[in-house]
């Protein structure tokens, strides 16, 4: 499994189509704290307000990620208007994941700056014109695959601001992320991490921290009690997550809890309860 699919895994992309077509004047988004929301400018010209603290306007084809999105307005004449795609985009089931943290608040690409795009993006528009069975399903795959397109483009071209992005662009790095994603449960120090990069311990530290802007000690203790949350919210013992991520013991991963989130589990599992 490549680095990438793994990080997937842990935390899954779901995307939500809820526009396709041609807008023409005022359109307002609401802050969304749980998912991000993407827009896919495939012609004319729009006004973007409230993302940046100035108003610009994107007159080429253009994709939008606001991975935190505030309230925010696209704005389009109203003669020819432009023709676009909005979704939404959710990486688990909350809005806090390594994902879109290691992203900056908007991510702007020229669609000619992906290049291989372009059959995809005639598949989104052919199903977003046409009233075919399975339309709606068909598009939040397409965007999905749009997504994943754009989170590659980041990576190659260092469109990150550190975190678990920035971490797997980085080849001796990713191997260890990677190690770190699927086997959480493992004794990682940093002798074992630094020899799965083939680096020296105190080089291996260094580089660390300067791509990620994280210790390895820290953005495995951040990792593990991600990884707890979800097992947690999936309806799995304390004492069992405990080993599953690496504690060993339910008080080992009380104290990393209220370390990272000052919450016990059993305080944290309380707090998602619907009501």
């Amino acid at each position: 499994m490549d680095a990438m699919a793994s990080l997937l895994n842990s935390f899954s992309l779901q995307a939500g189509v809820f526009y396709t077509g041609n807008i023409c004047g005022v359109h307002d988004f609401e802050h969304d704290t749980r998912r991000g929301h993407l827009h896919l400018i495939r012609s004319g010209s729009v006004q973007v307000r409230g993302v940046t603290r100035r108003r610009f306007t994107v007159d080429e084809p253009t994709l939008m990620f606001l991975p935190r999105p505030d309230q925010h307005r696209l704005v389009a004449d109203d003669g020819p208007g432009a023709d676009v795609v909005c979704a939404t985009v959710q990486f688990g089931e909350s809005g806090a994941n390594p994902v879109t943290a290691s992203l900056p608040d908007l991510v702007q690409v020229p669609l000619v700056h992906m290049p291989g795009v372009d059959a995809l993006l005639d598949l989104m528009f052919e199903e977003a014109f046409h009233e075919h069975p399975g339309r709606q399903g068909v598009l939040d795959r397409l965007c999905e695959v749009l997504m994943v397109r754009l989170l590659r483009h980041c990576m190659a071209h260092g469109v990150t601001q550190g975190g678990a992005l920035a971490g797997l662009a980085d080849a001796q790095l990713g191997r260890v992320l990677a190690g770190l994603h699927e086997h959480p449960e493992r004794s990682w120090d940093l002798p074992t991490m630094a020899q799965l990069a083939g680096m020296s311990r105190a080089r291996f530290a260094t580089r660390f921290r300067e791509v990620t802007a994280q210790t390895p000690a820290d953005y495995l203790a951040a990792w593990r009690v991600m990884t707890a949350q979800r097992l947690l919210a999936r309806g799995a013992s304390i004492k069992q997550v405990a080993d599953d991520v690496g504690y060993g013991s339910a008080s080992a991963l009380s104290r990393a809890f209220m370390r990272r989130i000052g919450l016990t589990p059993g305080q944290w599992i309380r707090q998602q309860a619907p009501g």
